[in-house]
């Protein structure tokens, strides 16, 4: 019986490939993560996380050296609560950033990441490496969304401190609620991160979407943008009755319910459920496009 030795360098192993490939070796999450990190718009858009914080912070001490009062109405009362201790200052810096801020860095961060080595031409060039497609689509989505994260948590982190330090360690209040006790309010934020977490992988997959189906990475990021507000535009269109619970932003600021006493969580589970299926069929759709599409950028 004669043998055939297949470890020499360079042969083709039993499945066809090239002795020694590992379709699973190929760009790693780490080696994907430092790429990511050495770009500008990475580190712009997390040093921005840290800096909106600080420069909140700032224009409350202009607006209490001034004469003039704190514009009144709600939002006046929420700019008053905001300086009455660290953590209602981090809700203070969440709720401004919530619906707008958060949605773009998310969405720069997921939309940018295929459109952006699709418009320099490198796409094909990671495909020949050869790295397989899902493998490529996997371990971007995967360093996007941490970095989206990791954006969240600057966000609030730096909130927490710099409101700590300037306004102390004080009861978490709200419009809608009595004093809820410093212990009890840093949990309650904790669910409202993780929350808005879980309805921003609506625009991450979206901006996902979009990255894999255009070479314009502006286009994608825009266009995720863009739809998240006419979502939210739609929302306030009452006469749509019913079609508005099916919108991905109808439950996008359930998170308040953490807020009241006691916790009312039915539109937060709702809106939990419609953001993870709407980003399952986005990322679903993304993974089948592109799998599927004739990659010459």
């Amino acid at each position: 019986m004669t043998t055939i030795e297949t470890n020499t360098v360079g042969t083709p192993d039993a499945a066809g490939g090239a002795a020694g490939y590992r379709p699973g070796a190929t760009l790693s999450i780490a080696a994907e993560w430092r790429r990511q990190a050495s770009r500008r718009r990475t580190q712009l858009a997390l040093g921005f996380m840290v800096l909106l914080p600080l420069v909140i912070l700032v224009a409350f001490q202009f607006e209490s050296s001034g004469d003039d009062d704190n514009g009144g109405g709600e939002f006046g009362s929420l700019i008053e609560m905001a300086t009455t201790g660290g953590l209602n200052f981090t809700l203070f810096s969440l709720l401004v950033s919530s619906s707008f801020l958060l949605v773009v860095v998310v969405a720069l961060f997921c939309g940018d990441t295929v459109a952006s080595e699709a418009s320099w031409g490198s796409l094909r060039y990671l495909l020949a490496v050869p790295v397989p497609r899902a493998r490529l689509l996997t371990v971007k989505l995967v360093v996007a969304l941490a970095y989206s994260l990791l954006a969240l948590l600057l966000l609030a982190g730096t909130a927490m401190l710099a409101g700590t330090l300037r306004y102390g360690w004080e009861p978490l209040s709200s419009t809608v609620a009595a004093q809820i006790p410093a212990g009890e309010g840093l949990l309650r934020l904790l669910g409202i991160l993780g929350y808005l977490a879980v309805v921003l992988l609506v625009v991450a997959g979206l901006a996902f979407l979009l990255s894999v189906t255009t070479d314009a990475a502006l286009g994608a990021v825009g266009g995720a943008v863009l739809l998240w507000i006419l979502s939210s535009i739609l929302d306030q269109i009452t006469a749509l009755g019913v079609l508005r619970d099916f919108l991905p932003t109808h439950y996008s600021q359930a998170w308040l319910g953490l807020l009241s006493t006691p916790v009312q969580t039915d539109d937060i589970v709702k809106g939990a459920i419609s953001a993870i299926c709407y980003a399952t069929v986005f990322w679903s759709l993304a993974f089948w496009r592109f799998t599927r599409k004739d990659v010459v950028s």
